[in-house]
């Protein structure tokens, strides 16, 4: 790493910027900064953030950025668009019959046994869904060739409705794209202020729902990624930097800005990838192989799993009223963060969530307009917030509008204001605990097997709680805890995901598989043709038995490709994955490959390891009152200021300028000399005893 690289993670709540010098030494040379999320324009609170890290270092933000190797951005951009659903004017070309196939959505409501729901809305309304007559086979042969005059009427229809993007889906076109890339090339010179969006270039595999759908999630969010991005690079650009720009993606790792601008849709989880990719880089470290990451921000937790060193990928997963088919990493997200409001539901309950006040106005604490309650006002009011140290003393917290806010909720429950504070915490507590419970014991998975590793600005005061419910004995919160998903794109690589069909009813067929690999292999090579440092590549396939209607991916690394016992091979491959997953293995049946899979990577300097340095242990730097479970006063800790192997009991605090960690009474925590304290909850020490 030749000069800065900088991660930038914009969240609803914060923008998160980690810089890091070339040697990657703490005490001055890893920076981090906070500063408010800007969401009607992101870019602004991207340089507000840039411009704290130059005064940081002592230099102009021109001289900082024409410093910068490498800027790595995750965004929530087509998160927010697909929510909130303002996403663009989008026209859907397909094949004449199938104009329903996104409203059909193979026949399954999201919830098919509730009568009353209504059908979701499709991204694209039926009267700008427009047929073209032409048709593919499945064996790729055409059964009716491109009709010329259907097409140019199609586009003629769209041009006249104004449409900003165009999908383009045709029948079986994951065998033969041929009509799917006239039809594009055509829309493109018919409407070329239009972003065009193919399904053969988006997801050219099986399955015509899910193709139909990505396409059109993507050509949805397009416009809005690649504008934002184009801002954001001339904006950058503008202010010194002539580095490479690199944009997060939801399968974990980075592309370019052209590729992420072409795949849009692949950035719907890019701000949470970042914090498991730290997840990942903190289990090589020495974390240990089996991690949940709760990352619990200012709007949202996000929970993934992290087994033998790696993170899970997803299904295809819906987002607002998109379902979205492109690999991404398997994160559940609850709407439960610090900015989480509390309320009172229909019959008198309190409630906490999934509203959040957000960047604007924020929470009642923060004087900027908001009045309704929320979660990080509850903890102001309990004693485990300073109002006068809250992102390192850059922001004070409003004590008096937190309780004001806090009053207007108590009043009708004839509770207090600490009562009702407290009822807050411990709510937003089991509404997290429920969520790991979802994403690990109702998966089959124990929790009690992995260690926690807690980030995000207001993880920190809920961990432990939230691991005692679980029975999970290790708690591990990182310095920077509070930007780690910034701070894990710096210990990111490059990486494109490419994939085949290759459905062959007889089995596996080990040349073909073998043609198909060295062919992803190729295009991988020339769409990284401007990287410069190693690629590498990752096989796997999706497989399952001939009389099943759903695939496993099977990793194939490690295998002999020029072996003559190819086929056996990878069918042990997939008897093992399926008898790891389910217990059982038919190894008499037949296996069939469904679609083929690379994963190609360019290899990026990776950040070397925070050292703690070692030292007499330091003392409590302040004390402070808190309201729970009972007044008590508390010691803090600097965060900073701890040395390798110091150890802490609880109730205590430990602080740093951007997060605070609870240690509850009769918690136990230690700080491990490579950058992470870990934390013993108190049920675990007792059941250790």
């Amino acid at each position: 790493m030749s000069g800065y690289a900088i991660g930038i993670d914009v969240g609803g709540t914060f923008t998160d910027i980690v810089l890091a010098a070339p040697d990657g030494r703490p005490g001055g040379n890893v920076i981090t900064a906070k500063a408010p999320s800007t969401p009607a324009d992101q870019t602004e609170g991207v340089l507000a953030g840039l411009q704290l890290v130059a005064v940081s270092l002592g230099l102009s933000l021109f001289e900082m950025l024409a410093a910068t190797t490498r800027i790595l951005h995750g965004t929530t951009v087509a998160t927010n668009a697909l929510i909130e659903g303002k996403t663009a004017r989008v026209g859907l070309l397909t094949t004449e019959g199938h104009r329903d196939v996104i409203e059909m959505r193979e026949g399954l409501k999201p919830d098919r046994y509730n009568l009353r729901m209504p059908a979701p809305a499709p991204l694209v309304p039926r009267d700008l869904r427009i047929l073209v007559r032409e048709r593919t086979r499945a064996d790729g042969s055409i059964a009716v060739p491109l009709d010329r005059p259907s097409l140019a009427a199609a586009l003629d229809r769209l041009a006249e409705a104004r449409v900003e993007a165009v999908a383009v889906a045709f029948l079986h076109s994951w065998r033969n794209p041929a009509h799917e890339a006239e039809a594009a090339a055509a829309a493109r010179a018919r409407l070329p202020g239009a972003f065009v969006s193919a399904s053969s270039e988006v997801l050219p595999e099986i399955k015509e729902f899910e193709r139909f759908c990505t396409t059109v999630a993507n050509a949805s969010v397009g416009p809005i990624v690649r504008d934002y991005l184009a801002r954001l690079e001339r904006r950058l650009i503008a202010s010194g930097f002539a580095g490479s720009l690199l944009v997060m993606l939801s399968h974990g790792g980075l592309a370019a800005v052209a590729e992420a601008g072409r795949l849009a849709a692949g950035t719907v989880l890019s701000g949470p990838a970042g914090g498991v990719a730290a997840g990942v880089a903190l289990s090589r470290l020495g974390l240990g192989p089996a991690l949940i990451t709760f990352d619990m921000g200012g709007t949202s937790t996000d929970i993934a799993l992290i087994q033998g060193g790696r993170p899970a990928l997803a299904a295809p997963r819906g987002l607002g009223e998109a379902r979205i088919a492109l690999p991404s990493l398997d994160i559940a997200t609850l709407g439960a963060g610090g900015g989480s409001i509390a309320r009172l539901d229909p019959s008198g309950l309190l409630q906490v969530g999934p509203e959040s006040a957000a960047a604007d106005p924020g929470p009642a604490c923060y004087a900027l307009g908001g009045e309704r309650p929320t979660v990080t006002d509850a903890n102001l009011v309990l004693g485990l917030l300073d109002p006068d140290r809250f992102l390192g003393g850059s922001r004070r917290l409003d004590r008096t509008a937190a309780e004001q806010a806090l009053a207007r909720l108590a009043a009708p429950l004839a509770l207090s204001v600490a009562e009702t504070a407290g009822g807050i915490h411990r709510i937003v507590n089991a509404r997290m605990s429920d969520g790991l419970r979802l994403a690990t014991v109702r998966r089959g998975v124990d929790p009690r097997r992995f260690s926690l590793l807690a980030f995000g600005g207001a993880a920190g005061l809920h961990a432990t709680a939230v691991a005692a419910a679980l029975g999970i004995a290790a708690v591990a919160v990182p310095l920077d805890a509070s930007v780690l998903s910034a701070w894990g794109m710096l210990n990111t690589d490059l990486r494109l995901e490419l994939s085949r069909t290759r459905l062959d009813p007889s089995g596996i067929e080990a040349d073909r598989l073998r043609a198909d690999f060295a062919a992803m292999e190729e295009e991988g090579r020339k769409k990284l043709a401007w990287f410069s440092g190693e690629i590498s590549f990752r096989r796997s396939a999706d497989m399952r038995y001939g009389e099943q209607v759903f695939e496993i991916p099977v990793p194939l690394d490690g295998l002999d490709w020029n072996s003559c016992s190819l086929e056996t091979d990878i069918a042990a491959r997939f008897h093992d994955r399926h008898e790891a997953l389910y217990t059982y293995a038919l190894r008499d049946e037949p296996v069939l490959v469904v679609n083929a899979r690379l994963s190609v990577i360019g290899e990026l300097p990776a950040l070397p390891p925070i050292r703690i340095p070692r030292g007499p242990a330091s003392s409590p730097v302040a004390e402070r009152r808190i309201l729970l479970p009972a007044p008590l006063c508390v010691p803090v800790y600097d965060f900073a200021s701890l040395r390798d192997g110091q150890e802490i009991a609880g109730p205590a605090f430990v602080e740093s300028p951007s997060t605070t960690i609870l240690l509850r009474p009769n918690d136990e925590a230690h700080l491990d000399g490579r950058g992470w304290l870990l934390l013993q909850p108190a049920a675990a020490i007792s059941d250790r005893a």
